[in-house]
């Protein structure tokens, strides 16, 4: 099933990006210039919304994986809204790091178009427009594949002036004045943390006092440098189940290992994990419960939350699997107490993601507050023009 909806969801990101980067007619004819790519009318797309936009010398840029669903967008502008009241003086952009998800919200999948630009785009725009402090912080839930790309690549290309936009002049004034804020459990105190948070949220709280709550994650592809981010979730699981045994984590995207066990844990089985060469033994004790609420891992409920876990007609899917156990499980819920954001969907039933808990967002907030704190520090960013030789 997750095969033919990635074939799928490649096939129309192959398709919106042939449309996008095709050379049109008027690129051709323009009286003999060199055609303006895509690439430069995308940045100047960009650089015109920075421009636009600019009401301060501080930057935050929130990164995101991206999504390609309506409520998944409205949580992104709740996230935005919810920064620009709690950092006065800053200016807030939001970026997606998927290119499929970037082409198929431009393409209107589902829903009306609009674009989302990349981390690149975004920070080209960022130094043209000279910010003279920037944030980039990560919305990811880990500290694994994409949060790296975004430190590893996007940043560290933005710091080495890859393209050559920028002056030395403009690189140096940023030197130490450019820091990445980390994901939602960047560090095993973060996994405590956001045990405690999700166990005081109403709809959860009640959900653990009637039964089984489980979990569903994302998750990273094990035999990768990747185990960095993938324990978090085994460290959540035991902090949640330090509250309560009917505490479980799995994820969606990693096979026989966090992922889909979660059901052999319930029934009592005994798991091994290796985090590099080193085995971690975790016990668990048969639980009777015949009840289960399903939730969502993510900061955003998308694909992977109405499919992967909610879809009633998916075998493979968490609710259906739970259910065929002999669990009686629900996916959706009304419990949650927060107002959606638009309220599209208030009163119904509902899959709330991390981000539109407001109690979550402060986390990621605290996340934020902590690089701010580093500009102007050693632990900020340096630029080439200003690191010493070795």
């Amino acid at each position: 099933m997750k095969q033919i909806k990635m074939l799928m969801l490649a096939a129309m990101a192959f398709i919106a990006s042939a449309t996008f980067t095709a050379c049109s007619d008027d690129d051709k004819d323009n009286g003999g210039a060199t055609p303006e790519s895509n690439y430069q009318r995308y940045q100047k797309i960009v650089n015109e919304t920075v421009n636009k936009s600019k009401k301060s010398d501080k930057v935050i840029l929130l990164v995101a994986f991206g999504s390609t669903w309506e409520q998944a967008y409205d949580t992104f502008d709740k996230v935005v809204a919810d920064y620009q009241s709690n950092f006065s003086g800053w200016d807030v952009y939001l970026s997606f790091s998927s290119a499929i998800c970037i082409n198929n919200a431009r393409a209107g999948e589902n829903v009306a178009p609009k674009d989302y630009y990349d981390p690149e785009h975004w920070l080209t725009a960022i130094g043209l427009a000279g910010y003279k402090q920037i944030v980039v912080q990560s919305l990811q839930v880990i500290p694994g594949e994409e949060y790296r790309r975004v430190r590893d690549s996007y940043v560290k290309d933005f710091m080495n002036n890859r393209n050559g936009d920028f002056t030395d002049a403009y690189m140096k004034s940023i030197d130490r004045q450019v820091v990445v804020g980390t994901p939602l459990m960047a560090e095993p105190s973060d996994a405590v943390n956001l045990a405690k948070t999700l166990n005081e949220e109403s709809d959860i709280s009640a959900a653990v006092q009637q039964g089984i709550v489980a979990f569903m994650g994302h998750g990273n592809p094990e035999g990768y440098d990747y185990y960095g981010g993938n324990i978090r979730y085994l460290q959540l699981e035991s902090a949640l189940r330090e509250i309560s045994k009917s505490y479980y984590v799995g994820t969606v995207d990693m096979d026989d290992t966090y992922a889909a066990n979660v059901l052999d844990h319930i029934a009592g089985k005994d798991a091994q994990y290796f985090v590099g060469d080193r085995a971690i033994e975790v016990s668990y004790e048969p639980n009777s419960n015949k009840t289960a609420q399903l939730f969502v891992l993510m900061s955003i409920a998308g694909d992977h939350a109405h499919n992967d876990m909610a879809d009633p007609e998916d075998e493979e899917s968490w609710y259906s699997l739970f259910n065929a156990a002999g669990i009686k499980t629900e996916a959706y819920e009304t419990g949650f107490k927060e107002a959606c954001w638009k309220q599209y969907k208030s009163g119904g039933e509902y899959i709330p993601g991390l981000a539109e808990r407001s109690a979550v967002r402060k986390l990621w907030m605290n996340h934020t507050r902590e690089a701010i704190a580093k500009l102007g520090t050693d632990e900020a960013l340096s630029t080439p023009t200003t690191a010493p030789e070795e």
